[in-house]
């Protein structure tokens, strides 16, 4: 199977799964996690996004711009920057609600609470869905079983990582008093942006192939943003935090290792 748009919903399809098991945690949960293990996780989180922007994303985009005959630090660092930016533009634009934080973000709004917090967590599911979705669609382009592997670990680290974070949306939900089915309906759909992402990356890079070193340079700054300005700062909320920074350690070698093992 090499089709790309196949390859990507089915990738981006397993990490989206992924959030839907985390968020079912809501049913067997029935007191507040621990502050540790939640700074634990969100450490974790930001780990396997920083390593899968240098190995899954960064590195293959200038191998890929080096073989298109490009200076290979033009798409990289061009790329890499437009991401941070899209992904700035969208924290200003779009209203959300980070857990634990009184005052939304965004323009100005009458969107209920639940709804904000909700849109908080599709903000961070945009770049991975996207980094999910072309890490496949480069598989399909060069048919190569190494690229494929690569995706595939990009896959399983984005899933792991989305087992906490489907949690980390539908506990809070379940706390302001929203019933079980409805956090867990409303965590699982904070996922379905994952898809979506990945299938209109896909679109574009076969579209036009010259961009797809921008698209995956694009994808990693969008998640570093992601990592830079929310993950690292709610897994150290109110000082230094051991757990978050041995949760991101791991997080990081985990993701590291099964890119390099099956890639």
């Amino acid at each position: 199977m090499n089709n790309p748009l196949v390859l990507a919903l089915l990738g981006t399809g397993f990490t989206f799964l992924a959030t839907m098991i985390g968020s079912a945690a809501v049913f067997f949960v029935k007191k507040d996690g621990s502050v540790s293990a939640h700074k634990a996780f969100l450490g974790f989180a930001s780990g396997v996004m920083i390593a899968a922007s240098v190995w899954s994303l960064l590195l293959p985009a200038i191998e890929m711009a080096e073989e298109q005959g490009m200076a290979e630090w033009i798409p990289a660092a061009g790329g890499f920057v437009i991401g941070g930016l899209f992904l700035f533009l969208l924290d200003k634009i779009l209203p959300h609600l980070h857990v634990g934080a009184d005052k939304p973000e965004g323009v100005h709004s009458s969107f209920k609470r639940t709804t904000m917090l909700v849109l908080a967590v599709t903000l961070h599911n945009i770049p991975e869905g996207m980094a999910v979705g072309l890490s496949f669609a480069l598989a399909a382009e060069t048919g190569a079983p190494a690229t494929f592997a690569g995706a595939l670990a990009l896959s399983i680290g984005m899933a792991l990582q989305n087992l906490p974070e489907g949690a980390a949306i539908s506990l809070p939900l379940k706390k302001e008093g929203v019933s079980s089915p409805k956090a867990f309906l409303y965590g699982t759909l904070s996922g379905v942006v994952e898809p979506v992402a990945g299938i209109i990356g896909v679109v574009l890079a076969v579209t036009v192939a010259q961009v797809m070193p921008f698209l995956l340079s694009f994808a990693a700054g969008a998640m570093i943003y992601v990592v830079v300005e929310e993950l690292v700062p709610e897994a150290h909320g109110g000082g230094h935090s051991h757990a978050g920074t041995f949760g991101a350690m791991l997080g990081f070698a985990v993701m590291m290792v099964l890119d390099i093992a099956l890639g």
